[in-house]
């Protein structure tokens, strides 16, 4: 076991000890703790995941983690994206678009919310500028900015027009909640249309969800989920062990990976992964908002030997935003290359040739500290001293998502096509670039796939050409279950893990 894991391993054994005391005293139907799962066909799924919600309203900056538990599953959207990332019709039967590609019309299949009430187009219009508000800090917000008017036709047909045409637009639908008009507090509470209700909530241990019965579709095949949280990789990996849990969303950690593997009680299920972990710079202040400043960095930073540490081998070294299973990919991976010599010549020319010191913010959950620690070893060889400031995830959603008020950054990118978020300058890192924007823009107004694919690598290759963020690498999309567990999704796009399918047997 390298050095860069040992630590990890004595806290994460400490935070088990921790959720173990945590999980008793909330809930009740955890498995019997004899290393696999032993519930029966009536009790919940136990999932455990790093990715708690900083919030239940992903307009408030909810994380991934809310995309996670309740896309899908407690909330709809017009559209779904499936596990493999096509788009297929949800609370929308269809769409029609007119010759212009500027209006679309949207019919609503019959459907209740949780309440009872019924879904309409009001709902769908109170949904959509919910998410284009002022105060919305919505991740696909950028990109639905095109909407220039949502009308309800009728109770039960949307009207959208875009101000251009936008080739993603049905796509990012697929990531909109269509939420009750009438709903309240959507931080404590929900009034969705899924297949689950929102049962219980403890902020800080667990989310519970229960079948809903008047749900329009498939009933779901299991009595219910409850997500369990961890801080520490390893802890959520002894809790599957011990069978508090029945199936981990994301394996984070390699270390307990030949567990699993020689164990016959588990199964470990390998997906296509869109999850980059990003050192992302504050580019709108000293020293980041100077480009030779941030190739240092990138170029001091052996991220292969990072990886390797990381993961053992698996994962794949990325130099820009697209992954390889996204249209737009180019292999940019020695684009701003591991040369330490280089990195110095980089710094002086930059004016800072006797270094300097800068705070990274870290969120104190999963791999993100000792990556943090990595980066610190790394770039002092070129005398920058890395002062690193662990701080849980809701002060990071607060602090660095919504106020912007850091240097630099850890953070695990989990959405798929995610390149957008550099288009927008006000996004959390302040990339402002006016040819990437007009390439991106372009990219959606394409009249073929190939062109638009061609837009959106010319975009990506000049992000990396800037050294907007660091991608240090791309994580191995890993979920493991118990040997009796299926129906659990199999690829990681953007968070989304359906649990309707998952059961036991």
């Amino acid at each position: 076991m390298s050095s860069t894991r040992r630590p990890r391993l004595l806290v994460g054994l400490a935070a088990l000890a921790i959720s173990a005391i945590a999980l008793t005293g909330c809930t009740s139907n955890a498995g019997s703790g004899n290393g696999a799962s032993a519930g029966s066909d009536k009790d919940p799924i136990n999932v455990g995941s790093i990715y708690e919600p900083t919030s239940l309203d992903p307009i408030k900056g909810g994380s991934s983690g809310i995309t996670e538990a309740f896309t899908g599953n407690v909330y709809e959207g017009l559209f779904r994206i499936t596990d493999d990332a096509k788009v297929e019709p949800l609370l929308a039967t269809g769409y029609k678009v007119s010759d212009d590609g500027l209006t679309y019309t949207f019919p609503l299949r019959d459907a209740t919310f949780h309440s009872g009430d019924p879904v309409t187009a009001e709902d769908v219009v109170f949904s959509l500028n919910r998410v284009l508000s002022p105060e919305s800090l919505g991740a696909r917000k950028k990109q639905l900015s095109v909407i220039e008017n949502v009308v309800a036709t009728d109770p039960k047909t949307v009207t959208v027009t875009l101000s251009k045409k936008s080739s993603s637009f049905v796509y990012n639908l697929g990531y909109v909640w269509v939420i009750n008009h009438k709903a309240k507090d959507l931080t404590s509470s929900e009034d969705g249309s899924g297949p689950y209700t929102l049962a219980d909530y403890r902020k800080g241990s667990s989310i519970s969800l229960a079948p809903y019965a008047k749900y329009w579709g498939d009933k779901p095949k299991n009595s219910g989920i409850e997500f369990h949280y961890y801080t520490d990789p390893t802890a959520l990996n002894n809790a599957l062990l011990t069978g508090q849990v029945d199936v981990i969303t994301a394996l984070t950690s390699p270390d307990a990976i030949p567990q699993f593997e020689k164990s016959g009680d588990y199964k470990i299920i390998e997906g296509t992964s869109t999850t980059k972990e990003l050192l992302a710079f504050n580019d709108r202040v000293a020293p980041f908002d100077n480009v030779q400043v941030r190739k240092a960095v990138y170029s001091a930073i052996d991220r292969k030997k990072l990886l390797e540490s990381i993961w053992d081998g698996r994962g794949q070294l990325i130099g820009a935003m697209v992954p390889p299973s996204e249209p737009g990919y180019l292999d940019l991976k020695d684009n701003n290359p591991y040369d330490v010599d280089l990195a110095k010549k980089l710094l002086a020319e930059s004016g800072h040739a006797d270094g300097f010191s800068f705070t990274l913010d870290t969120p104190d959950s999963g791999v993100h500290p000792t990556v943090a620690e990595f980066i610190k070893g790394e770039l002092a060889k070129i005398n920058i001293d890395v002062k690193i400031n662990l701080i849980t995830d809701d002060k990071w959603a607060e602090k660095v998502y919504g106020a912007h008020d850091f240097q630099a950054t850890m953070q695990d990118h989990v959405n798929d096509r995610d390149i957008y978020f550099y288009q927008n300058p006000d996004f959390y890192w302040g990339y402002n670039n006016a040819d990437v924007q007009k390439w991106l823009d372009e990219a959606e107004a394409a009249a073929t796939p190939q062109e638009q694919s061609d837009l959106i690598a010319k975009a990506n290759k000049q992000i990396s050409d800037d050294a907007a963020s660091v991608w240090l690498y791309l994580n191995p999309q890993l979920r493991v279950a118990a040997k009796d567990i299926t129906g659990v999704p199999v690829n990681g796009m953007n968070s989304l893990f359906y649990v309707s399918k998952i059961a036991r047997g």
